[in-house]
């Protein structure tokens, strides 16, 4: 099974990483695990004055700041793997990249700001579930 693991580089993750290491047995005996790392554009006006060039250096050192310790992390437990970022919105990049790599499941740490802090700052989770047609395992 292929598991797409949303990695935001939070203790969450951390604990959705654990938890699909110590239940290996989800993904079965062809398991495969896609990390994802989403990270936030950069405000048109920074990139204007920076340069784009600084800005996608930008992304892929702050990418690379949680995907190389997962990567470790992965190669320590033999799990098979690959790892990507983007930058957008991270609950649509998170379900571009599941159908773009035919994920069967989404698993991802929720920081579980319950009602009143998804009223305020909206939830990735909440947005991968209302787009997604596959299983999310959400992990608290």
């Amino acid at each position: 099974m292929k598991i797409l693991l949303a990695a935001d580089g939070s203790t969450y993750t951390k604990k959705a990483l654990a938890f699909l290491v110590t239940n290996h047995e989800i993904a079965g005996g062809d398991g495969h695990v896609v990390v994802v790392n989403v990270q936030p554009a950069m405000p048109p006006r920074v990139r204007s004055m920076v340069g784009a060039s600084a800005v996608q250096d930008y992304h892929r050192e702050e990418a690379e700041k949680v995907l190389k310790p997962i990567e470790k992390f992965l190669q320590r437990h033999d799990i098979p793997y690959t790892t990507r970022w983007a930058v957008g919105n991270p609950g649509v990049e998170i379900v571009k990249a599941a159908k773009k790599d035919k994920a069967q499941m989404i698993v991802m740490g929720t920081h579980g700001h319950g009602i009143l802090g998804r009223a305020i700052l909206g939830s990735v989770a909440q947005n991968v579930l209302t787009q997604i047609e596959i299983p999310v395992l959400l992990v608290k």
